[in-house]
């Protein structure tokens, strides 16, 4: 080879080895994840290929250079090591930074919240709101797990288990592996401490978790929950029957229902606490932290009675005599019966 030639020839593979060394710095170390935009979320669903992480990124408009992401992740291995979860992909990443975070498998944790549930199905619908879970899943792993389990829960009781507060998952968490977490939680909440003062009244933490549910249920102002709580007690170690309306309302499983008559005193139910003395199976809601507490912090009262008080304020009158009660319940019956002839009246002159 002539002279000229060489030095073409060194010359064009000088110049191809500096470009290719730039590009192989740029497909590096350069941004290319969501330059100048802000930080986003990748979503990638289980049984996802690399084929659909390349989809989303294009159509989303993640990545500048697709081609560039693509062969370093083949390098890397990521073509065949697509991990499912919720991934947070910074601003000005660079492809190595952003498959090392996709490889790893380590993802941006997802918040759930619940409270305000009365059944499993309403509990189902909004623990799984922001997972890759579908809700049927979820009922039905905790069916699973209420019929099978070591701790004394079943299907009345399970709503139990679950202390109404925000926790962090993983988006792919299995229904399984929820269920679980959630039992870990349960035991957290239930320390030696609270576990002591359930045993010192003579209830299991279940039995107290169904008690409060019923006083949560009573507690329309939050500084009586621990009254109400020492009335129920106190009927309790009488066996006198709780005889609370809420275990009605819940038995007749009508939730709009806002006057208890005496023909639902009537239903053969184990939640009619007119029909039946002592707790009902479970819960007839899914109590809060401070529910549960009043009921282990109770009020020391001789209470046996209650009534709501006739001013509509959301108080009661608390009383441990049966005939001052009697007179407490006539004058709220007279109040409610005025009301509610006013709202008619009110209607029917609208009506006109």
């Amino acid at each position: 080879m002539k002279p000229s030639k060489r030095l073409i020839f060194f010359l064009l593979f000088s110049i191809l080895g500096i470009s290719f060394t730039f590009y192989g710095f740029q497909m590096v170390y350069t941004p290319n994840i969501l330059v100048d935009k802000e930080n986003r979320l990748l979503l990638v669903p289980e049984g996802a290929t690399f084929k659909d992480i390349q989809k989303e990124l294009h159509d989303g408009d993640f990545v500048q250079d697709l081609l560039s992401f693509s062969f370093l992740a083949r390098i890397m291995g990521y073509t065949h090591d697509v991990k499912p979860g919720r991934y947070v992909l910074v601003k000005n990443m660079t492809n190595l930074e952003a498959i090392r975070a996709l490889r790893s498998g380590k993802q941006e944790p997802v918040r759930i919240t619940f409270n305000n549930v009365r059944l499993i199905p309403e509990l189902a619908e909004k623990i799984t709101k922001n997972l890759n879970m579908d809700k049927g899943e979820f009922e039905a792993a905790l069916i699973a797990f209420a019929m099978n389990n070591k701790y004394g829960f079943n299907k009345d009781n399970v709503l139990s288990m679950f202390i109404p507060n925000t926790y962090e998952v993983y988006y792919n968490i299995s229904p399984q592996r929820l269920i679980e977490r959630m039992h870990q939680e349960y035991e957290k909440f239930w320390n030696a401490e609270r576990k002591e003062k359930a045993k010192a009244l003579g209830y299991t933490p279940i039995e107290v978790s169904t008690l409060a549910s019923i006083v949560q249920a009573e507690s329309i102002k939050d500084e009586e929950a621990p009254i109400i709580a020492s009335l129920y007690l106190n009927r309790l170690s009488k066996g006198i029957a709780l005889q609370a309306d809420p275990t009605l309302v819940f038995a007749v499983g009508d939730f709009t229902l806002k006057r208890v008559l005496n023909g639902h005193k009537q239903i053969d139910s184990p939640y009619n606490t007119y029909k039946y003395p002592g707790l009902p199976p479970g819960p007839i809601n899914m109590p809060e932290i401070s529910s549960i507490d009043a009921v282990l912090d109770h009020a020391d009262t001789n209470y046996y009675y209650m009534c709501a008080r006739e001013d509509f304020s959301g108080f009661h009158n608390f009383t441990n005599s049966y005939e001052e009660h009697m007179r407490n319940a006539a004058r709220y019956q007279r109040a409610l019966t005025i009301e509610q002839e006013k709202g008619e009246a009110l209607r029917k002159q609208q009506q006109r």
